[in-house]
């Protein structure tokens, strides 16, 4: 697709001759992600489309406590720090970012007063910046208010190396971040940026205050007290934390969303193993949600029979695959191996990969060992479902993949093994280590 057909794509969205869904879906076919295309759409001046939240509460407090479970337990509470999902979930409860995404790939509006757009002045023309209108009132835990000057602060902390900030990759490739006023700043990108939603969005976009990191930054940034007691503009103040166990934290009284939170406390309990943490909420009902429980299906469904509980499956983008090296890793280049200028004996055949394709069971991966919590597919975009290809389908066959072989030269020895000018088709099949992997190799081996 050159970028004349794309600009006739966004033509149609337009117009209305071509919907959203089916621009994002071919946009996705081209390699692209869905939000990248939906920052195509707004720079083009077609609007986000509206968030529709089944959840609406009319007053905040009064839900109680909730216990939440992960089996991985969070170690720091600073966002630009936050190694894996452990460590942002628990940072979320206290900071948030100005916008984030929803199941769609739309972007909501958090801490800014509105999603920049050409319609609004948000989005310069050129694609060389960005400005973003802040929420007012919005206050610190402790009282403080929330300003433009901690968004350009936040932007100087992550982007400085001495920082080692894991959040940087966010913020690198932004040339600089102005402040306007007390309500507005302006993210100035070194060249046109079509998906300038990186910084300050999601989990790497949490904000943390200047007043208490302003003399954190750099070498010093592991000595900030607020590491370890956060102040944020979250729903939830800090309690207590104890690095690898637990964080407990309290309704923010004056949350910018009068309407929110729900549970007066909230505890994050960490540790154990993922079998442990569902059995926790789904047959005793210790703990009101277990996340990221990466437990075979059917030991879930025993489980749910308890009755305190049930499984609530979110189908992600998140893939497991298998890959064939088709260079050669037996070879050194340049003190290299498996370097690009090298092929593979076996899998730069393309006839060995068509046949192997056709010996991957991907209907009873899906049946035996992933379950209710994973769908067999054979592309890479899967998710979600209204992006998904429509060419779902594939096949097993032993017999066709025979035939290829025998078409493409590879014949069978006395010893069973094929073999093609002396090369035996024998690979090796490597997997990282858990119960649903391990079945996952038996099946294909």
């Amino acid at each position: 697709m050159n970028e004349q057909d794309l600009r006739g794509e966004i033509a149609a969205v337009k117009e209305g001759r071509l919907s959203r869904r089916d621009f994002v879906q071919r946009m996705l076919a081209v390699g692209l992600t869905a939000p990248m295309a939906g920052m195509m759409l707004a720079h083009s001046g077609v609007a986000m489309a509206a968030q529709d939240f089944p959840y609406k509460p009319t007053k905040a407090g009064g839900g109680g406590p909730l216990k939440l479970l992960l089996w991985q337990a969070p170690t720091l509470l600073n966002p630009h720090f936050a190694v894996g999902t452990k460590d942002q979930e628990a940072c979320r409860l206290f900071y948030e970012p100005l916008a984030g995404w929803d199941k769609e790939g739309n972007l909501v509006p958090i801490l800014a007063a509105e999603i920049p757009s050409k319609e609004n002045g948000g989005l310069a023309a050129d694609g060389l910046s960005v400005i973003w209108k802040l929420k007012p009132g919005v206050k610190w835990h402790d009282g403080k208010p929330f300003t433009a000057d901690d968004v350009v602060f936040n932007w100087e902390y992550a982007n400085n190396p001495e920082t080692s900030a894991v959040s940087i990759g966010s913020y690198k490739n932004v040339k600089a971040v102005e402040k306007i006023d007390d309500l507005t700043v302006k993210l100035i990108f070194p060249q046109p940026t079509p998906f300038w939603a990186d910084a300050f969005v999601a989990s790497f976009g949490c904000i943390i205050p200047k007043h208490l990191f302003g003399d954190y930054i750099g070498a010093k940034s592991r000595e900030a007290p607020a590491n370890l007691k956060p102040v944020g503009t979250g729903p939830y103040m800090f309690v207590d934390f104890k690095p690898g166990d637990t964080v407990a934290g309290k309704r923010f009284p004056d949350y910018h969303v009068p309407t929110q939170p729900y549970f007066d406390t909230v505890e994050i309990k960490g540790g154990g193993d993922a079998v442990s943490a569902a059995r926790a909420v789904l047959q005793t009902g210790e703990y009101d949600y277990g996340y990221n429980l990466q437990v075979e299906d059917e030991i879930l469904t025993k489980l749910e029979a308890g009755g305190q509980g049930k499984t609530e499956l979110t189908l992600t983008g998140n893939i497991e695959y298998i890959g064939l090296n088709v260079t050669d890793p037996n070879v050194e280049v340049d003190g290299e191996r498996a370097s690009l200028k090298t092929k593979h004996p076996l899998f730069s055949d393309p006839e060995v990969r068509r046949a192997i394709n056709l010996l991957i069971d991907r209907a009873s991966v899906q049946k035996f060992i992933y379950g209710r919590a994973g769908v067999a597919t054979p592309n890479f975009l899967n998710n979600p479902e209204r992006y998904r290809s429509k060419n779902n389908s594939f096949e097993f066959s032993i017999e066709k993949a025979n035939q290829i072989l025998d078409a493409a030269g590879w014949k069978k020895g006395a010893s069973g093994i094929r073999e093609k000018d002396g090369k035996p088709l024998k690979f090796v099949f490597q997997t990282s280590i858990n119960g649903p992997r391990q079945k996952n190799q038996a099946i294909i081996k």
